[in-house]
């Protein structure tokens, strides 16, 4: 019956549009995709196939993508993952809710006057990378290797699982554009790679609507789950190399630090009143960095921690970590 109701609009579509050749409708079948709309793709295909049963293999695939509800984030809640050249990696679905956010009692005395006061934080549905970004995935969206002054030495990691380092804030805004633009046709209307906020970070971190408790992303031990001073041996190190936290995301405490979008201000959690889906937009001088890394004392290796560098700076320790967001 849906098959004869197909031929019927088809028939319709000829003519009442007898201008209309095959490739208008091929054209039409796009459009409709790149609108999302996969109904009225699918039709203008059948049309199209009136004269070329043969199809149109990069069409084909594209409605099937479309009408499955696994390939659109947002219609569903699931991790997604997507690949460029030969190297694929996962984005992990966040649910929305609130959260307590900055210095919480599990944080103890280390926590620090710029994690005060700690406040609610309502947060929608995100998404955040598995791992931070790697020096593959580097390449394969920017076709260069990061490089610092005199270039690459190994010293301080070097391989396709370790983190990208040595990147600053202004180059990871420009790796999310790029990846946007390979990846235009897997991303559903609205989303758009970028960088986490500080207040998705910090919510990812611990464990989302889970609420982990833990002064550290998966945990108490911080020898279990993050390459910091202590256990480093003065590098990074390949990625998901210690236990995930709840959300099955690795690395959010120490291996780099990880760029976020928000500006930094020392006195945000006590200057600000609007806690849904907060970032500072507010332009200073210093970008908002989490996590810790390699090089860091436990400390400041916490959930909690907040870091900040000028945004084009590059160092040993610094690198990021994707969202995947409405925008």
């Amino acid at each position: 019956m849906r098959k004869f109701n197909i031929f019927i609009i088809i028939g319709v579509l000829l003519l009442a549009s007898p201008a209309l050749h095959a490739q208008d409708f091929l054209q039409k079948a796009k459009n409709y995709l790149d609108a999302g709309n996969c109904e009225k793709a699918q039709m203008a295909y059948e049309a199209y196939k009136v004269e070329h049963p043969s199809g149109n293999a990069d069409v084909e695939k594209r409605i099937a993508e479309c009408r499955t509800p696994a390939q659109t984030p947002g219609n569903n809640k699931t991790d997604q993952t997507f690949k460029v050249g030969d190297v694929t990696f996962k984005m992990i679905f966040v649910e929305g809710g609130t959260f307590q956010m900055g210095a919480t009692s599990e944080q103890g005395s280390d926590a620090e006057k710029d994690e005060k006061p700690n406040h609610d934080v309502t947060l929608s549905d995100f998404y955040i990378g598995e791992t931070e970004v790697t020096q593959s995935l580097w390449k394969a969206v920017m076709e260069w290797e990061p490089t610092y002054y005199g270039g690459w030495t190994d010293e301080y990691g070097r391989g396709a699982t370790y983190p990208a380092y040595r990147v600053s804030w202004e180059e990871c805004v420009q790796f999310c554009n790029e990846l946007n633009s390979k990846l235009s046709r897997e991303l559903p209307p609205g989303y758009k790679f970028a960088l986490p906020t500080e207040a998705q970070w910090e919510y990812a971190a611990r464990g989302g609507n889970r609420k982990s408790s833990y002064k550290y992303a998966g945990g108490g031990s911080i020898d279990e789950v993050a390459w910091y001073k202590e256990n480093s041996g003065g590098k990074t190190h390949p990625v998901m190399g210690k236990r995930a936290n709840a959300l099955n995301i690795y690395d959010m405490s120490g291996n780099v630090w990880e760029w976020c979008e928000d500006w930094y201000s020392s006195s945000w959690y006590s200057d600000n009143r609007n806690w849904t889906d907060p970032v500072n937009t507010n332009v200073t001088s210093i970008h908002m960095l989490r996590g810790g890394s390699w090089s860091c004392k436990a400390s400041r290796c916490r959930v909690a921690i907040r870091g900040d560098f000028t945004p084009s700076y590059r160092g040993n320790y610094s690198g990021f970590r994707l969202a995947l967001v409405r925008r």
